[in-house]
């Protein structure tokens, strides 16, 4: 029985532990995921992208994040290889930093946490404030599970069961650094797992040398992490996870061996604790990432070698071409195949809106008419969409299909029309203010171009969540969506207020685009809005709407007045 119970209350423990992590991570990539692509992508210098690296590690506590974030954008072709790696080793030390300061005695904090993060995530209104909530909570939950992982441990301290495998760990490293490699990986968090490691070590449930094979072993495992996540991503995207897991994998067997073979290791030993397995831990993130910095060029030749781009053309065949449209005429008589069909079609549209939007910035900064040509050839594309999905629900052959098969193609021809009144917008609105600010020779102050370039950046990212929502019909994502509408419309009102003050206070710079300002941002409000349309449908199926904001139920005399 103490074995059981010591592994149902290990087992609690540890899912406590990782949901916190989850909890902490979520919070901050929903409340400042907007501006994570601006620091990484305008920081290209090897040792400031590894800085970078450390902090953002440091706030999402997740080094396999920071290395999924710098993949991603390697892939989409914003930032270069070198830098990406900086980044994911500067990641690395502040994943190691961040288990430094959860390992201190914060047990006082944990109410305080729980009363403030609590109160902002439950009466807040306001989304950062509610996003501030989750993670002061998450990381009361942190100290919270440390806790319980101590004393699940208290049961069979004494045992026999914890000493023999805590003295076969001990005596056996290559096994202990395996069984590392596997804890870090399965509990999909390096951090987790360190932090279990140096908490086993300071109650005295298993020696220092077992706690330092466990802890390089755990470097492996975490650096696995983000090579599995990435598996489906494009081959410039996946050198970066892979560069990252040799160079640490190899990194940490070598200190396996010395600590284990060499005198220092009975140096470290004698004066093993958990105060030194963190500086040990600290001490190889920080080592690696000084000696890698000076060769990355090497490391991405290296790279380049191992994991050539791929052929993608065959012998005697010619490239294969994109079907112009994923609606099968001969798919109507199937309703549920139909429907993919359908989906697939606007997935499509989606797409091609998303690139239409991405480079509006750039048009109001460059003007260039090339681009501006380009993009209104993509809306006649974005039109075809609207036309093929239209005309294709209009086949279906009436009483053929069941009602809420119906009812789920009509919502998919309302956003598409939503969709294609977007494109509208990017091809009449968007480009026509670029073409008048480079016609009149005006420019943005510092302060209104920094605002429209945020507002810019939160509907690139509610794009892809828009995505997310139309593939999965998740009713959490759903919601999600229709709060970040309300955050864009309120950021797009704080925006314009600041603009006014600035026109109060004379600035000329201002005053010269103030219209194209304004209309900017009504313009961002109501593409916004065209693209969110995905979200009422799944909000409405699931009772999540109300059916109007006005109050009903008036006093009389109100009412008269």
């Amino acid at each position: 029985m103490p074995i059981l119970s010591f592994l149902i209350h290990l087992a609690g423990a540890t899912m406590l532990l990782l949901f916190a992590v989850r909890m902490v991570r979520t919070g901050i990539e929903r409340s400042y995921g907007d501006r994570f692509q601006v620091l990484l992508t305008q920081n290209r210098w090897p040792p400031r992208a590894a800085l970078i690296g450390v902090m953002l590690a440091i706030v999402l506590q997740s080094s396999a994040a920071v290395t999924l974030l710098s993949a991603g954008f390697v892939g989409n072709g914003l930032l270069g290889f070198t830098t990406a790696l900086a980044v994911v080793l500067g990641g690395d030390l502040g994943s190691a930093i961040v288990i430094r300061i959860l390992s201190l005695d914060l047990a006082w904090l944990i109410p305080v946490l729980l009363a403030i993060g609590g109160t902002l995530f439950i009466k807040s209104t306001q989304r950062h404030w509610r996003q501030m909530g989750r993670i002061l909570m998450g990381v009361a939950f942190i100290l919270i599970a440390l806790q319980f992982l101590r004393e699940a441990m208290d049961p069979i301290r004494d045992s026999a069961f914890l000493p023999a495998i805590a003295n076969y760990l001990a005596a056996d490293f290559v096994t202990a650094f395996l069984v590392g490699a596997a804890l870090a990986f399965v509990m999909h968090s390096s951090v987790a797992a360190i932090l279990m490691c140096v908490t086993l070590v300071q109650i005295g449930a298993i020696p220092f040398a077992a706690g330092i094979s466990l802890l390089l072993g755990a470097n492996l495992g975490g650096a696995l992490i983000p090579v599995w996540l990435s598996r489906g991503l494009t081959t410039p995207a996946r050198r970066v996870p892979w560069a990252n897991a040799i160079l640490r994998g190899g990194w940490a067997l070598l200190a396996l061996l010395a600590v284990n073979l060499l005198p220092l290791g009975d140096l470290l030993h004698a004066r093993g604790g958990a105060g030194l397995l963190i500086a040990v831990h600290v001490s190889f993130n920080a080592a690696l990432l000084l000696l890698t910095l000076p060769i990355l060029p090497l490391v991405e030749r290296a790279a380049q070698r191992l994991m050539p781009e791929p052929d993608t053309t065959l012998p005697g065949l010619a490239p294969i071409a994109e079907p112009v449209s994923a609606l099968d005429p001969d798919m109507l008589d199937q309703p549920t195949l139909a429907l993919a069909c359908l989906k697939r079609e606007l997935l499509r549209m989606n797409g091609l809106v998303e690139a239409m939007f991405a480079p509006v910035l750039q048009i109001y900064d460059t003007g260039d008419p090339t681009r501006i040509r380009a993009l209104r050839r993509a809306d006649d594309q974005v039109n075809d969409c609207l036309s093929n999905i239209r005309d294709y629900v209009a086949s279906i052959t009436p009483g053929s299909w069941q009602k809420s098969e119906r009812r789920a193609a009509r919502d998919m021809v309302d956003y598409a029309i939503a969709l294609e009144s977007a494109g509208d917008l990017i091809t009449r609105r968007f480009t026509t203010l670029a073409e008048e600010l480079h016609q009149t020779g005006a420019q943005f102050s510092a302060e209104g171009w920094a605002e429209i370039a945020a507002l810019h950046r939160r509907i690139v990212a509610n794009q892809k969540l828009a995505g997310n929502v139309l593939v999965s019909d998740d009713l959490e994502s759903a919601r999600l969506l229709s709060q970040e509408k309300s955050e864009l419309k309120r950021a797009e009102r704080t925006s314009r207020k600041r603009h006014l003050k600035r026109l109060q206070q004379g600035m000329q710079e201002s005053i010269e685009t103030s219209d194209i300002h304004l209309e900017t941002l009504m313009a961002f409000r109501e593409f916004n809005n065209h693209i969110s349309a995905v979200a009422f449908p799944i909000l409405y199926a699931n009772g999540q709407l109300l059916e109007t904001r006005l109050i009903d139920d008036l006093p009389k005399a109100e009412r008269q007045a």
